[in-house]
């Protein structure tokens, strides 16, 4: 998107003059709130799909292993 400093130091000129110096400090402070929220909010949800994705594994373990023993037959 970028491709050279002076485009970044543009980008920041720009954002200082539109949104103040005395805003920054909050905007920059809400940004890293965010952040922090998406970073936990991610976790829990890789949490919740893996936690979700071990009681399926545990069962087809179960089943495999309840169709592989092999019972004695009866010969008459």
């Amino acid at each position: 998107m970028f491709s050279g400093p002076w485009q970044i130091a543009l980008l920041v000129l720009v954002i200082i003059l539109v949104f103040g110096s005395k805003k920054l400090p909050e905007l920059a402070r809400a940004l890293g709130k965010a952040k922090g929220e998406f970073k936990k909010g991610t976790q829990e949800g890789e949490q919740l799909l893996a936690d979700e994705d071990k009681p399926k594994l545990s069962q087809q373990a179960n089943a495999k292993s309840d169709s592989e023993v092999v019972t004695p037959e009866v010969v008459k």
